[in-house]
C-alpha cells in the first residue's frame, strides 16, 4: 500500500505559518498535530480499499494524510477558503503519489447535497459547534454512505450513542437512529490538538441501518416536540401536536405507546409509529 508522509506538530505549525491560518473558534477549529492519533482513526473506521470517504473540516490536512493510503478517495470538504486552497500542495508535498486521491471542495457542509464519485464513508474531525447537524445532514443527503467515525465533543459522543431510557438520551440521539446504530470508540486526549480545547473529546462510530417506515421530516418535527417537554408524559406534551390531549392519548394508543410515557423511553421505531398513527 502506499503510504504517506504524516504532520507532526512542527509541520502543523509550519503550514499554518507558511499559509496565514490562525485557528477560529467561530469554525471550531482545532488541528490534530499528533501522527499516532490520526492512524488510530483511520484503523477505527475499518475502512477498505474500495471506500470512498468525505471527510469535513480537513484543516491543515492531518487526518488527510492518514485517509488517502486507506481509501479509493477522498473528498474534502472545507468551509475556509484558506485552508481549501492549501490543502492540496499539502497533499502534493507529503503523499505524491496519492494525490489524484483527492477532492477538495470549499463548501459549507450543511450544503453538501452530492459528491461524485458517492462517498461510501464518513471520517472526520467534526467542528464542535456544528458537529450533531453536520453529521446529520450527511447521513440525509448523501444515502451511499454506509459507514463512519467521527471525533467530536466527547459528551456530544455520548449523546448520540445513547439508547432510550438513559439520562442523556434525547433529539440528536433519535434522529441518527434513524440512520445508523452508533456506538463510542473511545475518547481522544485534548493534547492532541493545536490549539487545545477546553472540552474531551470522544469518538463516535455507526452503521447505516433500514430507516422506520414513514415521513422522515414528519417523525423529526414529532422528536422534536417530545422532547421539548421531556419532564412530561407524552399526552399533554404531545397535546399542541395532536391538536388536544385527548387527541394525542388515541394516537398513542393506536400506535401502542403508553400516553403517560415518556419521550426519553422511546426508539425512534416508536416515534415513527406514532407520527403514522396521527397520518
Amino acid at each position: 500500500m502506499t503510504t504517506s508522509r504524516l504532520l507532526g506538530p512542527a509541520e502543523v505549525r509550519a503550514l499554518a505559518e507558511r499559509f496565514g491560518i490562525r485557528p477560529t473558534k467561530r469554525l471550531g477549529q482545532n488541528f490534530v498535530h499528533d501522527a499516532n492519533t490520526v492512524r488510530r482513526i483511520v484503523k477505527a473506521a475499518d475502512l477498505t480499499a474500495d471506500d470512498v470517504v468525505v471527510e469535513v473540516g480537513p484543516g491543515l490536512g492531518s487526518l488527510t494524510l492518514a485517509l488517502l493510503p486507506a481509501a479509493a478517495h477522498v473528498h474534502a470538504v472545507e468551509i475556509d477558503p484558506a485552508l481549501a486552497v492549501a490543502l492540496p500542495g499539502t497533499v502534493v508535498e507529503f503523499a505524491p503519489d496519492l494525490a489524484d486521491r483527492l477532492t477538495v471542495t470549499n463548501l459549507d457542509a450543511m450544503k453538501v447535497r452530492s459528491l461524485d464519485p458517492a462517498p461510501t464513508a464518513v471520517v472526520a474531525n467534526l467542528p464542535y459547534n456544528v458537529g450533531v447537524p453536520v453529521l446529520l445532514t450527511l447521513l440525509g443527503a448523501l444515502p451511499s454512505l454506509e459507514k463512519g467515525l467521527v471525533m467530536m465533543q466527547q459528551e456530544v459522543v455520548d449523546r448520540l450513542a445513547a439508547g432510550p431510557g438513559s439520562k442523556v438520551y434525547g433529539v440528536p440521539s433519535a434522529k441518527l437512529a434513524w440512520f445508523a446504530a452508533a456506538r463510542k470508540a473511545g475518547p481522544v486526549p485534548r493534547a492532541v490538538f493545536w490549539p487545545v480545547p477546553n472540552v474531551d473529546s470522544g469518538l463516535l462510530a455507526f452503521t447505516r441501518r433500514e430507516p422506520p417506515v414513514g415521513d422522515r421530516a414528519a417523525v423529526f418535527t414529532l422528536v422534536d416536540t417530545a422532547f421539548a417537554q421531556r419532564r412530561k408524559a407524552l399526552r399533554p406534551a404531545l397535546a399542541g401536536w395532536a391538536g388536544s390531549a385527548a387527541a394525542a392519548e388515541e394516537i398513542l394508543r393506536a400506535a401502542g405507546v403508553d400516553p403517560m410515557a415518556r419521550a426519553e423511553t422511546l426508539g425512534i421505531d416508536d416515534f415513527a409509529r406514532i407520527a403514522a398513527a396521527r397520518s
